[in-house]
């Protein structure tokens, strides 16, 4: 990238982030966050099926296979579903800092074409905290840690309560997930007071 926007530069009061220590351990599979996420659930069936592992300090490592569903031109991974990939691992990191946050902002660059039945590796960051803002770094490459660049991103993410998806959310879904307990155990989970 030749440089994030201003809004992807943490302010200079923002400190560097803190693995929580309750935060799973390193190599721990996060697992997904809601069966019918499109990124790392197991409820969609054209979803990405990501999976997340922490790593040392704030890091996450997430693989994902470009299956014939998630292509854009013949053959080749759907820009828009490489962003998601960017975005679900992203959106992992939070699992470490033991916060619920969202995506703010999301800047990519397609560095090389991801073809169909690719094994996409991704790994991801947090930079730096400044109160509720969260901005983090993430790299994909093609065929494992070692293989070519394929995407880049830089993000800014916000904290927000378990309210925001409750009073955001469609309501039956809202219910549905209220009525899982092990749903409501991993969001409550999150909260400082909850």
């Amino acid at each position: 990238m030749s440089g994030p926007s201003a809004a992807l530069q943490p302010p200079a009061d923002a400190v560097a982030p803190v693995r929580h220590p309750d935060a799973p351990a390193p190599g721990e599979l996060l697992g997904a966050h809601y069966e019918q996420c499109f990124g790392c659930g197991g409820g969609q069936a054209h979803g990405l099926h990501l999976a997340a592992r922490a790593g040392d300090g704030v890091t996450v490592t997430a693989e994902f296979t470009v299956r014939a569903a998630h292509q854009g031109a013949p053959g080749l991974a759907h820009g828009g579903v490489l962003a998601s990939a960017l975005d679900e691992t992203l959106g992992s990191l939070n699992w470490l800092l033991r916060t619920i946050a969202v995506t703010g902002r999301l800047e990519t660059e397609f560095v090389r074409p991801v073809p169909v039945d690719t094994l996409l590796y991704l790994e991801a960051e947090v930079t730096a905290v400044a109160r509720r803002k969260i901005y983090s770094t993430a790299t994909g490459r093609i065929g494992g840690p070692g293989g070519p660049v394929a995407l880049r991103a830089q993000a800014l993410f916000i904290e927000v309560k378990v309210d925001h998806f409750i009073d955001n959310g469609r309501p039956e879904e809202i219910r549905a997930a209220m009525s899982d307990p092990d749903q409501v155990r991993r969001a409550r989970a999150f909260e400082v007071n909850p």
